[in-house]
Order: structure tokens, then C-alpha cells, then sequence
């Protein structure tokens, strides 16, 4: 054992009190490493149980495996982390979690920490006869005697001789290296001062090696051996691609080509890592990289949140949700826009930005740009661009605009339990009013809009069976404009009395429900209701509107004032379908 692991055990002795199984659904787990696969979880996990106490394995589900440290209180968990960060016994990205993050068990063999099923794997292929890992005592210091260093494989002589036949780009290389390991903090300038020294003493001491501060040849492997180790299993290779005009280095073990969509090389999973790579090729100028830079950010592939920038020949696009980090590059020259996307499961940073690394630094324009035509798709369909999946709101209905500066009246039913609310898929709007007893809701834009039109409230009672339209998105806006329905008013209160709706005679669409009711003379009678989804089954032809006066009851409650119609004249139907599109707008709702 080295050093590290002799103020390890100490440490860890005086903080943390046997922990019992009884407690682990409502304890604190420290999860120090994730694998993709099985057998890479039980290689890494019996080098942890070697060294660390409290050491178990659980599946994560989707094929990853979490090595754990637990289970303790959240207060002794959060202590741990910071030791055992501080000695460098885990890595520097290792985090608390819960039991619920954690499904069947499959280390040590047999425990049962969770109180589930656990995962039957049969013994492990290697050391069979370890014994079962048992708790420290928290009566007594285990220390473990620390050994001799290890003899070096050249003297410092030999290894000053040695190190002097380096590029400069292998010596700038160790630097990285030892930045990763957390013990070098300086420029990357292959310049070894006494900051590099000291890092590379400091290494050498932390891996059992006489801390001379100058690494050998053997030292110096080791430490590149533990750089790169997080990309083992991926297959990195340089990949040329003449049809598409570019070679890079690929994860070849994960993914592997599919097919040809211009503008895009398609790379799909090949196992247990849900990832996926793009290489991006086509004809262009500045328009059309910003259409492309556009088009990327409504796609399924693309999450919505993330930094991006749009240069005058470049742009950066990163997408990042819970389960996955999508990050696009691309560039502009000689008329011709290349790059790539990388995307890749969340929680799994370190990896994802070492591939990443090594795809932006191979990535070579060679000739030759992929055809225009190339892998035009048989079936085509309005939620697809190039073969890839268009984001879609979860739901879609209408509403119309009620002042100048662009607040909106629409359904309770479309903004409830959303992460983002838009208007016309472009401009996010939040919630200003809602009162789910009368089904209303009031948006505020977070940008002011300027609105074609604003609703006037025709504050007159309607006359029965008097001719009403209703303006909306009827298909949730597939046809790009809302629609005008024409019907009649068959009543004045709703079905059991309700003063607050009107009962129109009138055959809407649920795509129609927030959308502005209008008399012949365009004033807005109230809002189209949603149609009920329990209950008695009504008639086909029969919807429900909130009245006026209901609408301005939650209107006030956002603060605005509804205007009123002044305008008794009736208006041919070309103008009131153009009145009543120009105040109705498409409201979505958002995962």
C-alpha cells in the first residue's frame, strides 16, 4: 500500500461507523465509477475492494454498472467523499447518491444491501477465494504497513537522457496527463519547471515510485497507460470517409456507419452505449450554415438547453439533458460547410470529453462533399430532416393574443406540468394567470411581441342561434395557420347551467380548444373550452366556450384589461377569417 491508502485507512476509521444493511434504503451512497458492461464493472470493482472498505456493485439499468461506496448517513457520506477526494482513493468526479439510483446488486456476491432481487452472475471469474469484504472495527486504526517505492527502471541520469529525446509534443503530453491526475496545474507549455517537477515528484510518491521528479521511461508510460484508459473499449480509429470529404478518429466498438442523409454521414450504436455520431457535409455559404445551425437545434438529438454560438463561419451547438449531451461542430470554407456531432449518455463526462477531444483534434477536411441527393429517403414524412427525428412539443393548442404587448388567453389543460411553454414554437412564454376551475390560463411572453391583432370582447349578450366561428389550430398546428370553424350559438349557459360558458353548435378538433370565439362583426364572445374527456359522451357538433366575463375575471388577475368591441358592423367572412387568424397563435407545451 502506499501512502495514500495508509492516511486512507485512517481517515476512514475515525469517520465512519460500521453501516448495516438494515439502513441502506435510506442511506447515502458514494458513487465513485460507472462501466457499460459487466465484466469491465467486476475488473475495476476488485481493485477497489482491494484497497477501500464498504465496496458493492449495483446495475443502473440500460446495460451501466455503478461502483458504490455504503452505505452510510448522508452527513458520514459527504465527510468520506471529501477525504477520500483529498487522498485521491476516487476519482475527482465521484458523487453522493441515493438508494433509489441503484437496482439489483451484484458485488459482493450474494449481499443483498437494497432488498431486492439480485443480479445472478455466478462466481467471479477471478480470485474465487477472496473473502467475503468485512466492516472496520470502529474501535481500532487499521494501518497497513507502507512499502519500499518501487525501484526505479533508470537512474535520474538515464531518465534526464531519455527524457530529452522527447518532441515537444510528447513532453507537452505528460503535462496533460498530469493536469488529468490532478497534480499539475500550470501552462501546457512542455517547459518542465518546478511546477512540473514537483507534479511529476508528487505522482511518482502517490504510485509507489521514488519521487525524483523525473519520470522514467517505464514511469512515464504508466502515467499515459492511466490517461488513457478511460477510452479503452471504444476503438478509436481514423476513419476516412471520401464521400462525405473527411477524416477523424471514431469510436469504431460503439458505433458504426448506417447510412448516407444529406447533409449527414449517420453513425449509430453498435452496443451497450446509447451514442451516435454525424459527420456533416454539404455545398454552402454563411445562410446556409445558419440554416443548418437552425435546423440542428429542433432536432430530437439536439436537447434544448446548453451553450451554442453562431459565428460568421462556424458555430457551436451543445444540447444537454439528463440522459444525454449532444455537442455539433461545424465550419465554413472554400463554399463548403464540414464537422460533426458527437452524442453521448450523460454521466459519463470524462470519457465523453476525452473521445471528444480526440475527434476535434483528428477531424481533417480532405476533397469531396457529400451529394445533395445522397440517401434521400423513400418514405418521407413532415417530422423528419435528413432521416433524423424532429422535436416535437408533448402538446400542442391554441390561444389568442389579449394586448398590445402580447399576453395570451388560453386552456388551462396546455401549460400544466410543462418544462417550457412557447408561442408559435418560437417565442417562450410563461404563465401570468390560471384558474383550472373555469379552464383558463394567461401567458406572458419573456419578450415583448408586437401581435397582428388583439382580441376585443363583445361585451353585448349574443343573440341565440346567432352565427359564431371559432379560429385554431385545428391538427395542432401541421398546417402551419390556424383555420376558421363556423357554427352557431345554441345556448347561453352550459349543459347543467354554468353562466360562466355558452354551448355552441359547432364541430371543432381538441387542436381548436383556446381558441378565440367571434360573432360576424369579429368581436371575441369567449374562448373555445377543451371537450370533456370523462363523463357523459355528447353528441357529435357540440362544444363549449368560457364566456366573456370569465375570461376577464382571469385576465384581471394578470393585470390586464380586456378591450371591448365598439364595432357592431357585420364583416364579410374573408375579413373575419383574416381578424380572427391574425389574433390566434399556437400554443406548446414542452418536456
Amino acid at each position: 500500500m502506499t501512502r495514500v491508502f495508509f492516511t486512507l485507512f485512517f481517515s476512514i476509521s475515525l469517520l465512519v461507523p460500521a453501516s448495516h444493511p438494515a439502513q441502506a434504503q435510506d442511506a447515502a451512497w458514494i458513487q465513485v465509477e460507472a462501466q457499460p458492461s459487466l465484466n469491465r464493472a467486476q475488473s475495476s470493482i476488485r481493485n477497489y475492494a482491494a484497497r477501500l472498505s464498504d465496496v458493492n456493485g449495483f446495475s443502473l439499468g440500460s446495460g451501466w454498472y455503478a461502483i458504490a461506496l455504503g452505505p452510510y448517513s448522508a452527513d458520514q457520506a459527504a465527510q468520506l467523499l471529501r477525504v477520500l477526494r483529498a487522498d485521491r482513493a476516487i476519482p475527482r468526479d465521484s458523487y453522493l447518491s441515493e438508494s433509489s439510483d441503484y437496482q439489483q446488486q451484484f458485488w459482493p456476491v450474494g449481499a443483498n444491501l437494497l432488498n431486492r432481487p439480485t443480479l445472478d452472475i455466478g462466481q467471479p471469474e477471478t480470485d474465487t477465494t477472496q473473502p467475503e469484504a468485512t466492516q472496520p472495527d470502529t474501535d481500532t486504526v487499521q494501518v497497513d504497513p507502507t512499502p519500499e517505492p518501487a525501484p526505479a527502471d533508470e537512474t535520474p541520469r538515464e531518465a534526464r537522457a531519455s527524457e530529452a529525446q522527447l518532441t515537444r509534443d510528447e513532453r507537452a503530453g505528460l503535462q496533460v496527463a498530469l493536469q488529468w491526475a490532478g497534480f499539475y496545474n500550470g501552462a501546457i507549455d512542455a517547459a518542465y519547471g518546478r511546477g512540473t517537477r514537483n507534479a511529476m515528484a508528487n505522482w511518482q510518491e502517490a504510485n509507489a515510485f521514488e519521487p525524483t521528479g523525473i519520470l522514467t521511461t517505464k514511469q512515464r508510460a504508466e502515467l499515459l497507460r492511466q490517461y488513457n484508459a478511460v477510452l479503452d473499449g471504444l476503438g478509436l480509429k481514423l476513419v476516412r470517409d471520401d464521400a462525405v470529404g473527411i477524416e477523424m478518429q471514431l469510436p469504431t466498438e460503439v458505433v458504426s456507419f448506417d447510412r448516407y442523409e444529406s447533409p449527414f454521414a449517420q453513425f449509430t450504436s453498435t452496443g451497450d452505449i446509447d451514442a451516435k455520431v454525424l459527420l456533416i457535409s454539404q455545398q454552402g455559404d454563411r445562410k446556409t450554415l445558419g440554416g443548418l445551425y437552425d435546423i440542428m437545434q429542433t432536432l430530437e438529438i439536439v436537447p434544448e438547453t446548453g451553450p451554442r454560438e453562431l459565428k460568421e463561419s462556424s458555430f457551436v451547438l451543445i444540447g444537454e439533458s439528463a440522459l444525454k449531451i449532444s455537442q455539433t461542430q461545424a465550419w465554413l470554407k472554400d463554399g463548403e460547410i464540414k464537422g460533426f456531432t458527437l452524442i453521448w449518455p450523460a454521466g459519463d463526462e470524462e470519457r465523453r470529453t476525452r473521445l471528444l477531444g480526440e475527434m476535434q483534434e483528428s477531424f481533417q477536411r480532405i476533397d469531396g462533399v457529400l451529394d445533395a441527393a445522397a440517401g434521400t429517403l423513400e418514405t418521407q414524412s413532415i417530422d423528419l430532416v435528413s432521416g433524423l427525428e424532429i422535436r416535437r412539443p408533448k402538446l400542442s393548442r391554441s390561444g389568442f393574443f389579449v394586448d398590445p404587448a402580447g399576453m395570451v388567453v388560453t386552456i388551462s389543460e396546455v401549460v400544466a406540468n410543462c418544462g417550457r411553454i412557447t408561442l408559435d414554437e418560437i417565442y417562450e412564454a410563461e404563465v401570468a394567470a390560471n384558474d383550472p376551475g373555469l379552464g383558463i390560463a394567461v401567458l406572458r411572453p419573456i419578450d415583448k411581441l408586437a401581435p397582428m391583432a388583439v382580441a376585443a370582447f363583445q361585451m353585448a349578450a349574443p343573440r341565440l342561434q346567432s352565427d359564431v366561428a371559432v379560429a385554431g389550430y385545428s391538427y395542432g398546428g401541421v398546417l402551419g395557420a390556424p383555420t376558421l370553424t363556423f357554427g352557431r350559438l345554441a345556448d347561453v349557459k352550459g349543459l347543467n347551467g354554468e353562466v360562466e360558458q355558452k354551448r355552441l353548435a359547432l364541430a371543432a378538433l381538441d387542436g381548436d380548444a383556446g381558441g378565440p370565439v367571434v360573432d360576424t362583426t369579429g368581436g371575441v364572445l369567449g374562448m373555445l373550452l377543451p371537450a370533456p374527456s370523462e363523463g357523459r359522451q355528447l353528441p357529435e357538433g357540440v362544444s363549449f366556450a368560457a364566456n366573456a366575463d370569465a375570461v376577464a375575471q382571469v385576465l384581471q388577475q394578470a393585470g390586464v384589461t380586456p378591450a371591448a368591441a365598439t364595432d357592431s358592423t357585420q364583416i364579410a367572412p374573408e375579413a373575419l377569417t383574416r381578424k380572427a387568424s391574425n389574433m390566434t397563435v399556437l400554443v406548446s407545451c414542452w418536456e
